[in-house]
């Protein structure tokens, strides 16, 4: 077969078949000493190419097969000490080179050609990797894997919270899923490979006494040597074959160390040591200082102590510089030159517009919107924004963000039209873990609330988030904490950031696909104020602004009887019917509802139309309680609350328990689809 041939054919899935099989070969067919020798380099170079792959890789999960090619270098290391076996116990009697130049110089030139010597290098080897590294990476593994599998339900959790939340698109949240699978995955494979390197360095002890006793039986019994000869011959090659294999095996070993022992941070191993463990100014003072004093105590080696001291003394001195000119540097800058600038004349200019929607934060939450400091809370109330302009079916305005010294150091204020609306208090430094209702037992933190819904919750350090995971709290950091109180404080005055330019651009978007439907409703039938209070209603009423082509014709055909905005809105919501009952309930086949007792929808419409909508302060509270407790109810089944009225008492009801009963739907008789299936839960009475 030609080479491109071959090239292809590995290519095309035969690698791995041909590299078990050449394994299994190396294990029964003697190889040639020269062959021999080459293997045992390509086994010292992939070894140490793996060790380094470690050092370099960011992430664990970027190095996901791992597991695998750790699995083929044992087999490899394992059929190799097979077949050096094989060839010392034939042709040791012959020489030290019987069994190849590799063999021979680690017996020679590493150990200086006594066994005696080599003995105690093979053990001590062999103490530190399988006593020390494998040992110790192997309990890593296995509590890794452990709590990794533990704390995934958590995890699945906090990323349906941030999709629901728009802090995520969907295929940002799918790529977060097959992470945290890929995740679990790979620390569930590195808890089982660690066994192999454990078992590799088992064998290679056993491999090593029955090479020296049968060498010894070989030798005095077959070849007739004496038995000091023997053993010096047999026991020489077999320490430098266990050598030769011990040491890619340490390599290996400290690999899987390494792996198993890196955070999931985007840093490589050399860089994340030189910021983490040289970068802190005052343990190289600290070190250098004692350094020096044992560099001036008479009979120590005073001039590397000295030398060393010096050298650390000298870094954290840099450090030091470095960030005195980072700190000093704006400031400078900054500094006027000469005479100070006229002060300008005040102007028009100086009276600004205030923000339709504002964020002020505390100075100790600067360093959360400042992306120089790897502040992320500007990017999550970007993706808040864009997942509500698509719910709510208008563009919201854009957030700003200020610092606000009134306000104390970890606390936030929201703003709508310059008015405060929310508030909130934050530890930037923590993670909040949310009580979704069952969790299997407590946190240690700071206790404190969810600043959207008011739930239970503790401000824990991040190092707990495996362990708040895996007890059933939800975990989010302090942006997500903001950018979720964000959307609900939008989502409930939305009423407020609707404008007339913000509908006139709806309007727009309309006519680009259906220009004479808008020129037929505006300005000719209705003033764009009253579009303007319709589609404010429906926001009211938590009804989505997207079906604008379906209200703009509502609109059109009722406007030429009515201009009120209170008749329009409910002959809007009449033909968004359809959508609303889908918003509402999906798409289920059956809408469960309650209506009003006959006596009490008698004395609401004669309310409504005797007094302009009022009621009776009494007849108002009780009417309170019985649709909380029907609420209460429907949430228990899981299912929504809806209360079917007449169309004329809709208004007043909706009014009414907007936001003393939020999760309650008030619908209309008319809104109902003709083919929707309404099944009867109870009577309001």
């Amino acid at each position: 077969m030609p080479l491109a041939g071959v090239v292809s054919a590995m290519r095309g899935g035969l690698a791995a078949p041909v590299v078990v099989m050449a394994l299994l070969a190396m294990v029964v067919v003697p190889l040639p000493t020269p062959l021999l020798d080459g293997l045992f380099t390509i086994n010292i170079a992939l070894s140490l190419v793996l060790m380094l792959a470690v050092v370099y890789v960011k992430r664990p999960l970027e190095f996901s097969i791992f597991p695998s090619v750790l699995l083929m270098i044992t087999m490899l290391r394992l059929a190799l000490n097979v077949a050096s076996t094989r060839v010392v116990l034939l042709h040791g009697h012959e020489g030290p080179g019987a069994a190849g130049k590799v063999i021979e110089s680690f017996g020679n030139f590493v150990v200086g050609g006594s066994f005696a010597v080599g003995i105690v290098v093979f053990a001590i080897l062999t103490i530190i990797n399988f006593v020390v590294v494998t040992k110790g990476s192997g309990r890593i593994s296995e509590v890794s894997a452990r709590f990794i599998l533990d704390s995934m339900p958590g995890k699945q959790m906090a990323i349906d919270a941030d999709l629901n939340a728009g802090l995520l698109s969907r295929e940002e949240a799918k790529a977060r899923r097959q992470e945290v699978a890929a995740e679990a995955d790979f620390y569930g494979s590195m808890d089982g490979a660690s066994k192999f390197v454990r078992g590799d360095a088992i064998a290679g002890l056993l491999i090593l006494f029955v090479s020296i006793i049968g060498g010894l039986l070989i030798g005095t019994l077959q070849h007739g040597l004496s038995f000091g000869e023997a053993a010096e011959i047999y026991t020489l090659l077999t320490i430098g074959d266990g050598l030769v294999a011990q040491l890619p095996g340490l390599l290996v070993s400290t690999a899987v160390a390494m792996l198993v022992t890196r955070a999931s941070g985007e840093q490589e191993m050399g860089e994340a040591v030189g910021t983490q463990v040289f970068g802190q100014k005052r343990a190289l003072i600290v070190a250098a200082a004692l350094l020096g004093i044992i560099g001036v105590v008479p009979g120590m080696p005073n001039l590397p102590f000295l030398l060393l001291a010096a050298a650390l003394g000298f870094t954290a001195w840099r450090l030091h510089r470095k960030e005195t000119t980072a700190a000093a540097g704006p400031a400078d800058a900054a500094a006027p030159a000469g005479e100070a600038a006229p002060v300008p004349e005040l102007s028009w200019d100086e009276v600004r517009p205030v923000e339709p929607l504002a964020l002020e934060v505390g100075y100790k939450l600067i360093a959360m919107v400042d992306k120089s400091q790897g502040g992320e809370l500007l990017a999550r109330l970007k993706g808040i924004r864009r997942k509500l302009t698509q719910d709510l079916g208008f563009l919201i305005p854009a957030v700003h963000v200020r610092d606000n010294l009134e306000l104390a150091p970890g606390q936030y204020r929201l703003l709508v039209h310059g008015v405060p609306v929310a508030t909130g208090e934050l530890h930037p430094d923590r993670d909040l873990a949310l009580d979704p209702g069952q969790v299997f037992g407590p946190l240690e933190g700071i206790p404190g609330k969810d600043p959207a819904f008011g739930l239970d919750a503790v401000w824990i350090a991040p190092s707990q988030r495996a362990h708040a995971e895996s007890l059933g709290y939800t975990v989010v950091d302090a942006a997500t904490v903001v950018a979720t109180h964000l959307s609900h404080v939008v989502r409930e005055r939305a009423t407020e950031l609707l404008g007339h330019d913000e509908v006139q651009h709806l309007l727009d978007s309309v006519g680009k696909a259906t220009p004479k439907l808008v020129e037929d409703l505006t300005p000719k039938l209705l003033p764009l104020s009253t579009i303007v209070r319709v589609l404010q209603s429906l926001l009211a009423e938590k009804v989505p602004l997207r079906q604008m082509r379906q209200i703009v014709e509502a609109l059109l055909e009722h406007g030429a009887h009515t201009q009120d905005a209170t008749a329009l809105t409910a002959a809007v919501r009449t033909a968004l019917g359809r959508f609303i009952v889908q918003e509402i309930n999906g798409m289920e086949p059956e809408l469960p509802v309650y209506t009003l007792a006959p006596a009490l929808e008698r004395v609401l419409q004669e309310s409504v139309s005797g007094n302009g909508a009022a009621l009776e302060p009494g007849l108002a509270e009780r009417l309170h309680t019985n649709l909380s407790d029907c609420v209460t109810q429907q949430e228990g089944r899981g299912e929504p609350s809806v209360l079917l009225v007449p169309g004329a008492i809709r208004p007043t009801l909706s009014r009414l328990v907007r936001h003393s009963v939020p999760a309650l739907s008030v619908l209309a008789y008319g809104e109902v689809p003709e083919d929707k299936r309404l099944r009867l839960v109870g009577s309001v009475g």
